[in-house]
């Protein structure tokens, strides 16, 4: 091995329900300001669904955040 990490190796997380928190909302004020079903936030904030590149924008510009400081890799390590 070289040391380099491939996309193998690194899982995304976020940290969507830390700033609902910070913002006092609900899966489901979120999902009507944005757009889309409490579902679809819920299986974002369980890492059982990765959003499209517009969704993941939509949410940075709700919260005011660069999407980086919602959706990062983890390399588990």
């Amino acid at each position: 091995m070289n040391g380099r990490r491939t996309m193998i190796d690194v899982t995304l997380r976020n940290n969507l329900k830390v700033l609902r928190a910070h913002k006092d909302i609900t899966q489901e004020q979120l999902a009507a300001a944005i757009g889309v079903t409490r579902k679809t936030i819920n299986t974002i904030e369980r890492g059982r669904f990765t959003p499209s590149t517009i969704l993941a924008l939509k949410l940075a510009q709700y919260f005011e955040v660069p999407v980086e400081d919602i959706f990062y890799f983890d390399s588990g390590g």
